[in-house]
């Protein structure tokens, strides 16, 4: 039996009050199981407003969005259960240890007890933390917090994993140890939405990469794809031919 695809959508718009153009301007696009997707685009493309769209957070003006072969929506719970999402911004709580951090998020997302001690040391040492796991988030500098908001991402096990932004300002090892981490999930079968300003990791890491300005996708193919079909020498030349050189402030 054929599997649906991890997502679907088709003419999806959302707009803001106030906005010349919708955040999200007819946007469709199919991306398959268990491979690392890349959003690439420049600030205010549209990149954000669309995760928030996939993982329900708010709702599309019109359009269709499938998870998983079932239809997403805000009210969608059950949907809901099989995503994790990754904010740009830390989601933690500094004054908590990383090992508590962890368990309080577990409990959040109903891990069963059963299984909460093992999600919890499972994800400390994926983000490479359990040296440091009894101490204060406070005490981490920024590529170990940046580890540990992935490792609460990954706790329930979902199926789809929704990055954004997941490797900015931080230091070269720990950027390392996520790129590493990641690969392995997805050859597990993990599906990852992945958003990036780094050309050269999304050119490293994905299977497939969508190129979005304005709300719209300009261009979706393999990096090699892209490279090889608009006579580019790698990721960042075939962005900067598409989306231009102006300043996005």
């Amino acid at each position: 039996m054929t599997r649906p695809p991890a997502i679907a959508i088709e003419g999806l718009v959302k707009a803001y009050a106030g906005q010349e153009s919708p955040a999200v301007n007819g946007m469709s696009l199919v991306v398959p199981q268990g491979i690392l997707f890349g959003l690439l685009g420049a600030n205010g493309a549209g990149k954000s407003t669309t995760l928030a769209l996939l993982c329900g957070l708010t709702g599309a003006d019109s359009g269709t969005m499938e998870i998983l072969g079932r239809r997403m929506s805000p009210a969608a719970l059950a949907v809901k259960k099989l995503l994790g999402f990754v904010p740009q911004d830390i989601a933690l709580y500094e004054h908590l240890t990383g090992r508590e951090n962890l368990l309080f998020f577990a409990r959040l997302y109903g891990v069963k007890r059963k299984q909460l001690q093992e999600r919890v040391d499972f994800c400390l040492h994926l983000a490479g933390l359990v040296p440091r796991a009894d101490q204060l988030v406070a005490t981490y500098s920024g590529g170990m917090k940046r580890r540990l908001n992935l490792a609460v991402g990954l706790l329930h096990e979902p199926e789809i994993l929704f990055l954004d932004e997941p490797t900015v300002g931080i230091d070269a090892q720990s950027r390392q140890l996520i790129h590493t981490q990641l690969q392995h999930l997805v050859g597990q079968g993990l599906t990852i939405i992945y958003t990036t300003h780094y050309m050269e990791e999304a050119e490293q890491l994905c299977t497939l990469v969508a190129i979005i300005d304005q709300g719209k996708i300009l261009a979706m193919d393999t990096p090699q794809g892209l490279m090889a079909h608009h006579g580019c020498r790698n990721l960042e030349e075939c962005f900067f031919l598409l989306t231009g050189k102006e300043l996005r402030d």
